[in-house]
């Protein structure tokens, strides 16, 4: 069974940096791809990141040179490096695995 847990959002300034985790059981990583979605307050959920197996990365353009994508298989952590935030970066974040498995989520609020 697969399972995802996300962790590691919050309220942060704008310029900050967060650190998302992506706790997951040790099926999720023996599928290819996963990574990070996420769902700004009325608009549609969108693609933040993307790692494979093999170590091939995709970024939004919205996020790429502030946001770093990463995995430890060690741990079967999943993590989303945030830097230099923007309001425009609020919105609840999800992991996934495979486009398929989904976390509930972790909200993400960059405010003064």
């Amino acid at each position: 069974q697969v399972q995802l847990v996300e962790s590691g959002g919050g309220l942060v300034q704008p310029g900050g940096s967060l650190r998302l985790s992506c706790a997951a059981s040790a099926s999720a990583f023996t599928i290819n791809a996963m990574g990070w979605y996420r769902q700004a307050p009325g608009k549609e959920r969108e693609l933040v990141a993307t790692i494979t197996n093999g170590g091939s990365l995709n970024y939004a353009d919205s996020v790429k040179g502030r946001f770093t994508i990463s995995r430890d298989n060690a741990k079967n952590t999943l993590y989303l490096q945030m830097n230099s935030l923007k309001p425009e970066d609020t919105a609840v974040y999800y992991c996934h695995a495979g486009y398929t498995y989904w976390g509930k989520g972790t909200l993400v609020t960059v405010s003064s």
